[in-house]
């Protein structure tokens, strides 16, 4: 004869839970939804609602942090820290001009010091020994020129220059002017065609068959157009221009 066991009461099921929560039996459920309506609430996750949402509760997404990034890094320095010391004076730029450049270097490059790698006036007019004082470097370098119209403009390069199949580095790479006034001109994003070099020439940005800047192996004729790559306009006064000076500054 079996005795059938009395069952449980609630306060001694109510203790079992307590004592052994991970053998409470949680029901399972299928919520079965459409495939249109499972499109639309992904699509809804991408909302302005949501960025509202975001917003009023102070969330932050990781691509707004990405892009303010080195915003805030130079809102919070101090006005010094723009006004970098140099391993020796620039024959090529004034005092405000040098802080005007600081403040638009990549993040990584504050704080250092700026050192001459290569100087026309020191190192002769040839792409060859450019590109022999470049070797060792491993930070950004900034390209300084003066033509002979007296027109000061260049560009930053995200490393420094090399002989190469194909264009190379990031869109840390800008081009400038101080023609009639200062001006940056970074990437539109539009392709990646930022530095390209050769034992012939050196050039940045390109789309249309066209170059931002251009310098020959003799670093003594170069050219400058509009391109897609930086969307800037003619950073010399003339098209066809002949250079005057070049400095290369790199940060270490």
């Amino acid at each position: 004869m079996t005795t059938a066991l009395p069952l449980p009461t609630e306060q001694e099921m109510f203790s079992r839970r307590v004592k052994d929560p991970e053998k409470q039996l949680t029901p399972k459920y299928t919520y079965v939804v459409s495939l249109t309506e499972y499109h639309r609430r992904i699509d809804a996750l991408n909302s302005e609602d949501l960025r509202s949402l975001c917003k009023r509760l102070q969330i932050t997404t990781k691509e707004e942090v990405n892009s303010k990034h080195g915003t805030a890094i130079k809102t919070e320095l101090e006005p010094e820290t723009f006004k970098p010391n140099l391993s020796e004076p620039s024959d090529l730029l004034e005092a405000d001009q040098i802080e005007k450049l600081a403040r638009n270097l990549p993040p990584r490059t504050i704080g250092y010091p700026w050192t001459l790698a290569f100087g026309t006036s020191k190192h002769g007019m040839s792409i060859k020994t450019l590109y022999r004082a470049m070797q060792g470097q491993d930070t950004p370098v900034l390209m300084v020129i003066k033509d002979s119209d007296g027109q000061v403009f260049g560009a930053l390069a995200s490393e420094p220059f090399k002989v190469s199949d194909g264009f190379y580095g990031t869109g840390e790479t800008f081009l400038f002017t101080f023609n009639p006034e200062f001006e940056v001109f970074k990437w539109t994003g539009d392709n990646m065609f930022f530095i390209k070099g050769d034992m012939d020439s050196l050039a940045f940005g390109g789309g249309s068959g066209e170059f931002g800047l251009w310098l020959d192996g003799d670093l003594y004729h170069g050219r400058s157009h509009s391109c897609k790559t930086f969307g800037n306009p003619m950073l010399s006064k003339k098209e066809d221009f002949y250079v005057q000076d070049i400095e290369i500054w790199s940060f270490e």
